[in-house]
């Protein structure tokens, strides 16, 4: 199976300062990390690849600085690492990065067929919880949203539980899928070092 992860570089919160006269963040001087909820749509990747098979490649769109995201997912366990930086995506909205990222997957369907696409439900420096469903809408993929468990995964299908204000539900889809996540669907893992 091959799953693919979209990763957001984002300010560390407990960094972060707003500029007072545009009431903006000010990202100047301030360390990234990987946006968290992305963190656990990696971990959950990573695990169902080791459960099932497969290879895990990460996306992330933004400037050169951003490849230390991709490096950190690589020593998580991912297999491939893919940086899309322009000039052109410097302050891109949900919509515009909900396109570019579609058109990167559409570019590795090309080649090799994805089955599972996993996203964090939002971006800490947003929280618009746009990109995953307009990047499933363009795919014409299930998405499955809000999911706090993965009950089962085969190479047709795969059976969540997604976290509602009232409660769970559990969904069964076809593949291919994508999947927004929330922080409790696992605990993340330490990176290693590669030999």
């Amino acid at each position: 199976m091959h799953f693919v992860v979209c990763l957001k570089q984002v300010p560390d919160s407990s960094e972060v300062r707003i500029d007072p006269e545009t009431n903006t963040l000010m990202r100047e001087g301030v360390p990234s990390i990987i946006n968290p909820y992305d963190a656990h749509a990696l971990e959950e990747a990573i695990r169902l690849k080791e459960k099932v098979g497969g290879k895990v490649t990460v996306i992330t769109m933004g400037p050169d600085q951003a490849k230390e995201a991709l490096r950190k997912a690589m020593s998580f366990g991912a297999d491939r690492a893919i940086l899309l930086s322009d000039r052109a995506f410097a302050g891109a909205d949900s919509l515009a990065t909900a396109y570019v990222l579609t058109r990167a997957i559409q570019k590795i369907m090309e080649t090799e067929p994805v089955d599972l696409v996993l996203a964090g439900k939002e971006a800490i420096d947003g929280d618009t919880a746009q990109t995953g469903p307009g990047i499933a809408s363009r795919l014409s993929f299930t998405q499955l949203t809000y999911v706090i468990k993965v009950a089962s995964l085969d190479k047709d299908s795969i059976t969540v539980h997604r976290k509602l204000e009232t409660g769970r539900e559990v969904v069964q889809a076809k593949l291919p899928a994508l999947l927004t996540v929330e922080k409790e669907l696992n605990a993340i893992r330490y990176a290693t070092l590669p030999n």
